[in-house]
């Protein structure tokens, strides 16, 4: 009889271990920009929670914005940057936050609540801020090179070049090298700004959000518009240390990315799970040591190492240059004034 119960036991147990481990586990669907955080911190949560997580990429802010308005349904958390947040806020495209599933909000650097899309975290919780400006290659360009977004029209680099994919990233950069408002709904302002991109087009390779980062450690490209912490990336993770970043002269864009539901979400308590976990401060630590930018989570900054911390790319709202830093702005939602811009970007992406 024991041997027998020993056998009833023992396949009791592979079936509830199946079960926790086999299709039956709950899914969560995450939406978000690519290689964005550390995926053993994922397979984390996933044995924490007793769920899987998928997880799909996006290259802008307008293509999340697009596929969801389009209908897309099944995510479960979104990561989009602070002026999408007001957007889709107003449009109805996001759920009300449940702050007593969030107990890690507690740790929030408050210094940062001001510039957050949302300070009460009623909607959204931010999760990494950065700024976008000039990555390039030390051993291919002069040594008196100067970040500047004029390096766009500068025929010794034609082919070897690349912006970003974003339309308001490359607005952005064209509207700061006019020393406007990268937030301009001036609509001379911005066919300026159209032209510009026109003429620097025929100088790029491409535009790009995503593989930059291999062609500019491959040396394919020289000078490419991106991300910070992609940049810092390249020369500490590939080890590619004629790899340099910075803000460029004339400013550039700041931001934060921030995690949200999406309305329709079927795992919205889940959902809350994975926010309050990054929020954990070792999470939200590892994150950092793993993508380079900065998560406003003050427990979290005690777990860094002095040089990490001081990093003034890294914690550029924090540490740097001031009279560079009074020259960039924050993207913010431009209500109305997205359609004009829409209509520009789309006609510099048409043109030869």
């Amino acid at each position: 009889m024991k041997r027998y119960l020993g056998i009833a036991l023992a396949a009791l147990t592979a079936i509830l271990g199946t079960t926790a481990c086999g299709s039956r586990r709950p899914v969560l669907h995450v939406y978000t920009w690519a290689d964005y955080f550390d995926m053993d911190v994922v397979r984390q949560f996933e044995r924490e929670f007793g769920c899987r997580v998928r997880i799909d990429n996006f290259a802008s802010n307008e293509e999340l914005y697009a596929k969801l308005r389009a209908g897309a349904t099944g995510y479960d958390v979104i990561f989009p940057t602070t002026y999408m947040v007001h957007l889709m806020r107003r449009e109805n495209m996001l759920i009300p936050l449940d702050r007593e599933q969030l107990p890690n909000l507690v740790h929030l650097d408050p210094k940062f609540r001001a510039i957050s899309a949302d300070p009460d975290n009623a909607y959204s919780v931010p999760y990494m801020f950065g700024t976008t400006g000039l990555g390039w290659r030390t051993d291919r360009v002069p040594e008196d090179f100067e970040a500047s977004w004029t390096v766009f029209a500068n025929p010794e680099f034609r082919g070897r070049m690349s912006m970003l994919a974003d339309m308001r990233e490359a607005m952005g950069a064209a509207l700061k090298t006019l020393g406007y408002s990268l937030n301009s709904t001036d609509p001379g302002e911005l066919a300026a700004a159209g032209e510009l991109l026109k003429a620097w087009k025929p100088q790029l390779a491409r535009y790009d959000s995503e593989g930059y980062r291999n062609s500019l450690a491959s040396a394919e490209l020289v000078v490419v518009q991106g991300y910070s912490g992609d940049i810092i990336m390249i020369r500490e993770d590939d080890e590619v240390e004629e790899v340099r970043y910075a803000v460029p002269r004339e400013g550039g864009s700041l931001w934060a990315d921030e995690m949200a539901i999406p309305a329709g979400a079927r795992q919205v308590e889940l959902a809350h799970a994975f926010i309050n976990f990054f929020h954990r401060p070792e999470i939200a630590a590892q994150n950092m040591e793993y993508n380079y930018y900065h998560c406003p989570n003050m427990a979290a900054y005690e777990l860094l190492d002095d040089d990490f911390l001081s990093d003034p790319v890294i914690f550029f709202l924090l540490h740097g240059d001031p009279e560079l830093l009074a020259k960039c702005e924050f993207i913010e939602d431009l209500g109305e004034a997205n359609a004009l811009y829409t209509r520009i970007w789309d006609e510099v992406r048409a043109a030869r």
